[in-house]
């Protein structure tokens, strides 16, 4: 005798019985937005990458040399091209001052650096410790690195980094004293406050005795709408708040004589610890793991994404496995966008 199949139950033996669907139809992937390609000026040399020929070649012409590493779809690096040297007085003070080469983090040509070292692009990015696109490196006649500008900075800022590279200040001033010569950018005129912020006294050596930590040390200033951006919009993004809310972090006017004990247990105050770090950018964060030791900076503009995966990088101590910061962020929006959230690299 047949049995009757109710249509429920038809129902259940249909799903049971149906193939699964394959992840990547069950589960949406993460858009990937921001990234921005741009090309490089003419104006900038064609060189066979030997870095000392490079050097002697520049000041035959009264100039010097200016290291661009950068790599593809870097929206700092087209910022950089875009808005600073897209403005005709910048560009025409780096083609009568400097002569430019392009370096790709991620390139494979050969490079002969000062002393006649042999490397690749990105064994030489590796080697000079490349964290941010653009990074730019300003050689003097002899060979030494007149500048260091680690990550992208807006117009007026780089004005003056261009005067100081090109050795247009008294000798034996400082990068961060000649910045501070220069009259600062309208700004809201205050420090702004973070419910995170630990209170003085700031005694970094008894907080890493006392096991807290990892440490953020947020370098300020009151004229400053790097500044104001930093809390305005970044720190208000809730994820990113979360990561913050985690580091012991305080925060210092940079030009301050405010007392501090470094992690190292020296006495000194703010503005002496930044001067002796070199710090001359505004926002500028210092980060230490638990035992006190530096881990890495953040001193040019970044925007949500990136100071996200500064936080995170220190935080999960990734940079102990990883050393390349590049790689891990890479990885990191790989990771998310698996998990069907979109990353924007760009976007505030």
């Amino acid at each position: 005798m047949m049995q009757r199949v109710f249509p429920a139950v038809a129902t259940i033996l249909l799903i049971c019985l149906a193939p699964p669907l394959p992840a990547q139809e069950s589960a949406r992937r993460g858009d990937y937005q921001g990234a921005r390609e741009s090309e490089h000026p003419a104006w900038f040399k064609q060189s066979f990458l030997d870095l000392e020929e490079d050097i002697a070649d520049a000041a035959a012409q009264d100039r010097r040399l200016a290291l661009y590493f950068w790599q593809p779809g870097c929206p700092y690096c087209a910022e950089l091209i875009e808005s600073n040297f897209g403005q005709h007085d910048v560009s025409e003070t780096m083609r009568s001052r400097f002569e430019v080469v392009a370096i790709n983090m991620w390139g494979d040509r050969e490079v002969v650096q000062v002393g006649g070292k042999h490397f690749t692009e990105k064994t030489l990015a590796a080697a000079l410790r490349v964290n941010y696109t653009p990074t730019l490196m300003f050689f003097d006649e002899r060979g030494g690195v007149a500048l260091r500008l680690d990550g992208y900075i807006p117009p007026e800022q780089f004005r003056v980094a261009m005067d100081y590279a090109s050795g247009m200040h008294d000798p034996g001033l400082s990068y961060r004293e000649f910045v501070a010569m220069k009259a600062p950018a309208p700004a809201a005129g205050v420090l702004h406050d973070e419910a995170f912020f630990r209170d003085p006294p700031f005694d970094l050596a008894a907080a890493v005795a006392a096991g807290d930590g990892p440490f953020a040390v947020y370098f300020e200033q009151k004229q400053c709408d790097q500044c104001d951006n930093l809390h305005g919009k970044v720190l208000k993004n809730p994820p990113t708040r979360e990561l913050a809310e985690r580091f012991h972090s305080i925060q210092l006017d940079m030009w301050s004589d405010v007392p501090v004990t470094t992690p190292a247990g020296e006495s000194t105050t703010a503005r002496e610890w930044a001067a002796a770090m070199g710090l001359a950018y505004a926002p500028s964060i210092v980060f230490f793991d638990r035992a006190g030791e530096e881990v890495m900076r953040i001193e040019g503009l970044l925007r949500t994404f990136h100071v996200q995966s500064v936080f995170d990088y220190v935080l999960s101590s990734a940079y102990v496995e990883q050393p390349s910061f590049q790689r891990y962020i890479s990885a990191r929006a790989d990771r998310l966008r698996e998990e069907g959230i979109d990353v924007d690299i760009w976007s505030y």
